[in-house]
């Protein structure tokens, strides 16, 4: 694995860490590390992005075509899908508070990927 995936693929970790870190402690009122369920939801998501085979070609998981939460588990990935969907969903805009130049990425990452995908569905 080249160097840069490997920093693509750690960048990503610790910003969904972050993003979990910041749902725990709005929404369970944890002020030091994480409750149960949200340290298995980080678990889960971090060892997911250390099999991601797409990380070289993708941008986020939310443009991936694979639901790899799903297809890892079935029993439980759906659960853990519908997890980071909500943290993501909580979190996501609260970003531009607790990490700005991240949250600034994430945004024009975003906008780039939807250019190409509309790029590409005209074709």
């Amino acid at each position: 694995m080249t160097n840069n995936i490997q920093t693509k693929r750690e960048r990503e970790k610790a910003m969904v860490s972050e993003m979990i870190a910041l749902y725990c402690r709005k929404q369970h009122g944890r002020k030091n590390g994480l409750c149960p369920e949200c340290a298995a939801l980080e678990t889960y998501a971090r060892q997911r992005s250390d099999k991601c085979p797409f990380m070289e070609t993708k941008t986020f998981c939310s443009n991936c075509k694979v639901h790899c939460y799903e297809y890892a588990n079935p029993e439980i990935g759906s659960e853990m899908r519908e997890k980071i969907r909500a943290v993501m969903r909580f979190s996501g805009p609260r970003m531009i508070f607790c990490h700005p130049m991240a949250a600034v990425h994430h945004v024009l990452e975003t906008k780039k990927e939807e250019r190409r995908l509309k790029k590409y569905n005209e074709v």
